[in-house]
């Protein structure tokens, strides 16, 4: 096989490629195939970049031992959505400071999300309990205690049940 032949095939390739994305353009409105010739630049930067997330996120999160590091993970993790992730988290955090008021607070709110009621009021009553003048505990705690005083009136589920 020569040069040429090889070069032809990865023409046809490139052309039939683009063909797809071209007919798929309805289904990615917003997804632009890339200029020809910065392809590879284009791979080199993203695998430069994501090596760099990659050796920044490991060692942001070398301190595990520590709760501030747990908490901050947890908040993390907790903005994409992930409660369970965030729940084991600030539970992990709460293990390393159990008088930490505001890992107690994380806990419950991610308990909430995740429908784990009656350990939610549980825990939000241990934060109010360790620091009781925190506005932005109480503030939570107020909002929870009348979701789940509603809650319970309309499923009859008392706070043992979840």
């Amino acid at each position: 096989m020569t040069s040429s032949d090889s070069g032809a095939r990865v023409e046809r390739r490139r052309r039939k490629q683009e063909k797809e994305i071209r007919g798929r353009r309805d289904a990615f409105p917003i997804i632009a195939a890339p200029l020809k010739g910065i392809e590879d630049g284009l791979k080199k930067s993203a695998l430069a970049l994501g090596l760099a997330l990659l050796t920044t996120a490991c060692s942001s999160y070398a301190r595990t031992d520590k709760a501030a590091t747990q908490i901050s993970f947890g908040s993390s993790v907790a903005r994409k959505g992930l409660w369970r992730e965030a729940a084991f988290r600030f539970q992990k955090a709460v293990e390393k400071e159990p008088n930490n008021a505001r890992a107690h607070n994380n806990l419950a709110v991610a308990l909430e999300a995740s429908g784990e009621f009656a350990r939610a009021l549980a825990e939000y009553k241990k934060a109010l309990e360790l620091d009781p003048n925190d506005s932005y505990i109480r503030r939570n705690y107020a909002r929870f205690a009348e979701f789940y005083t509603s809650y319970t009136r309309t499923t009859g589920k008392a706070a043992g049940g979840t």
